[in-house]
């Protein structure tokens, strides 16, 4: 992947895709754009000063959320993907009535979930506040007529994932600690409704067992994407991803970028 971190004139046949976080959990739904649409331009947001969202009140998330937002509209976007299930469940309805530009949204994959399920609970992962907002709740009463899917936070992942601290023995206790009362028998699939949990997928997964599918909202959110930009319009002359990174309105220093880069690859 060729890749532009900052510096040169735009090519204006390029779409400039805008991808909103409030930290780096965005950055598993980028990877899958890059993938889909490799001829596009990208602005990554990572909100880092007031990250993490989950934990916060909702007033106070909104007002960060809008003005991440507010800066993104100024920098030429023509898409914005809200790569976020803490802030799409806050915000993305007056997001949308604010902007004139197109703006995906991502919310926990607890549809699939329940189209797939074949009797046994689903275990939904998320934010506090995802946990307490009306969109998640709506959601799962209109499709959860058994009553199988359950709710757990771990807002605790966040704030590791924002310390770059993915696979140590601390990160090990705290899932083994918010979950070792779980009767993992009883499930047949975990939702992943926080970007930022798809780093541990593999940790969860260790501990729910083989058995348990482990599913994300990141495929269907770079498919709605793909819908709206088109996947098919190629550049005259391709010149690879541009990727342009900002920490709250401030543009990331070459270190911090290439940490993300990293990440990405």
């Amino acid at each position: 992947m060729r890749t532009w971190l900052t510096g040169g004139r735009l090519r204006e046949i390029s779409v400039r895709i805008a991808f909103f976080d409030s930290g780096i959990g965005g950055l598993t739904v980028l990877k899958q754009a890059l993938a889909a649409m490799p001829n596009e331009d990208y602005i990554y947001y990572a909100d880092t000063q007031n990250v993490p969202y989950g934990v916060k009140p909702k007033d106070e998330v909104r007002s960060h959320i809008f003005s991440a937002v507010d800066f993104l509209a100024k920098q030429n976007i023509q898409a914005l993907v809200v790569a976020c299930n803490t802030a799409t469940s806050v915000a993305i309805n007056d997001l949308r009535s604010r902007y004139a530009f197109p703006i995906v949204g991502m919310e926990p994959a607890v549809k699939p979930a329940i189209i797939k399920n074949t009797g046994k609970k689903i275990l939904v992962f998320a934010t506090s506040l995802t946990l307490k907002e009306s969109k998640l709740e709506t959601l799962i009463d209109r499709l959860d007529k058994k009553r199988n899917v359950e709710r757990r936070e771990l807002d605790g992942l966040v704030t590791f994932a924002e310390n770059f601290e993915f696979h140590t023995p601390l990160v090990q206790r705290y899932l083994q600690e918010k979950l070792a009362n779980t009767h993992w028998g009883q499930y047949e699939t975990i939702v992943l409704g926080c970007t930022h949990f798809i780093y541990y997928r593999n940790m969860i997964q260790a501990l729910a067992g083989d058995d348990i599918h482990l599913i994300d909202g990141n495929e269907g959110t770079v498919n709605h994407l793909v819908n709206i930009v088109g996947a098919n319009r190629q550049p005259t002359q391709p010149h690879g991803q541009r990727i342009v990174f900002y920490s709250s309105g401030v543009e990331d220093p070459s270190d911090r970028a290439n940490r993300l880069l990293d990440l990405l690859n």
